[in-house]
């Protein structure tokens, strides 16, 4: 097994194309098929072309966060501190004796009581009740968006901590019973909490333990220390009229002080060489060299699809995208060939900032594709021809 050097040049061209038109100004990639690992950089740190990117760069890998989120708390089921099917009041009693909006478009004092707890697993297949896309216009919405509690892009400089921000979280209904409908994001944010408060160490602190260290992922974190400034780039939103700066990056960045709410769903920055070393222990079934850091049933499990057809139906998402996608423990996992670069099995996920990791253990692959461009990936084309090309540079010349 390696990759075609001839279709990894196809690949290089397709990219650096994307680049030099200022559809994304600096892309760093990385592909592993077998033992095989294949690096690109191509372009810039900013649509001004003040220096080239470097394999180095830190980048904002955004709900990239959420996997890795997802692996610290098999950590702590494994070792029978949380229990997936147990209830969470222990630990956020902020979240105890729920009530539950009636119907959606209800007032948010409208609301029935819950029907049961919210457990473990509720959270890390965001079941739990609440979420990011619960309904645009709708009034819990505007209510939870008042209060700081629906978070969206990461933003390091919020004002509020992560007990303050659970409190208010608690203040306001449920937008479905636990268990029954799927709503993005939120629940990263609450395993942030559930990880810090059940090892009673900060959220930072346990991942650096237990997953950075281990894993020598030694620039991956919060925020960014004023001597790597440098290697952040400048990050952009794209819009109708083209790429508006977000984050100038270096030294003006907001990533450079450390957060008062550390973002399980969306918080970390981090490089291309430390996200392969997260999804090379995933690809490797939970083991990093001669070390185990998760169970194999873990990672499994972390990568089995965790809704029902009941709960798909009725929670609206992105069109088309159910059919052949479920959700797991914090990644996506692909159920359905649609295309050649859409395998069954492979799991992983996005950064709306800009940014993609998926592993698939059929083809034995990883691919990593880090940008400053932030959009919806599956709208992105430099998302598309990446995996495009990826899959079209595997050579196994046993088939």
């Amino acid at each position: 097994m390696g990759l075609s050097t001839s279709r990894l040049a196809r690949m290089h061209d397709v990219l650096a194309g994307h680049s030099a038109s200022g559809y994304a100004p600096g892309i760093v990639t990385l592909l592993a098929h077998g033992d095989d690992v294949v690096v690109d950089v191509i372009g810039n740190v900013d649509l001004e072309g003040s220096a080239p990117i470097r394999r180095d760069a830190i980048f904002r890998i955004a709900s990239m966060t959420k996997p890795i989120i997802a692996v610290a708390t098999l950590m702590l089921v494994e070792e029978c501190v949380l229990r997936l099917d147990e209830p969470v009041d222990q630990w956020l009693p902020e979240l105890a004796d729920r009530r539950v909006l009636r119907h959606f478009d209800a007032d948010v004092d409208d609301t029935v009581p819950a029907e049961r707890p919210i457990t473990v697993r509720d959270l890390l297949n965001f079941t739990w009740g609440f979420g990011m896309l619960v309904g645009a216009g709708a009034k819990l919405v505007q209510a939870a968006t008042e209060l700081g509690a629906l978070t969206g892009m990461p933003q390091p400089e919020t004002s509020f901590d992560h007990d303050e921000w659970l409190r208010r979280l608690g203040t306001l209904p449920l937008a479905h019973q636990p268990g029954e409908s799927w709503t993005y994001n939120t629940g990263s944010d609450v395993l942030g909490v559930l990880i810090s408060r059940a090892s009673g160490r900060s959220l930072e602190g346990f991942l650096r333990e237990r997953v950075f260290t281990p894993l020598g992922m030694a620039d991956t974190g919060f925020s960014v220390p004023a001597e790597q400034l440098h290697r952040l780039p400048a990050s952009y939103l794209a819009t109708a009229d083209g790429l508006t700066l977000r984050d100038a990056g270096g030294a003006e960045s907001a990533w450079r002080n450390a957060p008062t709410f550390s973002s399980g769903a969306g918080g970390l920055v981090s490089t291309v060489d430390d996200c392969f070393a997260f999804a090379r222990l995933l690809r490797n079934h939970g083991r990093h060299g001669s070390e185990r850091l998760l169970s194999r049933t873990s990672v499994q499990a972390m990568a089995t699809d965790q809704l029902t057809p009941e709960i798909k139906a009725s929670s609206p998402w992105f069109p088309g995208y159910w059919p052949s996608r479920g959700w797991g423990f914090g990644v996506g996992v692909t159920i359905r060939r649609t295309g050649g670069a859409a395998v069954p099995g492979q799991f992983g996920w996005d950064g709306g900032l800009g940014t993609s990791m998926w592993i698939d253990p059929v083809e034995d692959l990883v691919g990593i594709l880090l940008t400053q461009r932030a959009q919806f990936p599956l709208r992105s084309n430099v998302y598309q021809d990446f995996w495009t090309t990826a899959y079209a540079a595997l050579d196994d010349q046993s088939q």
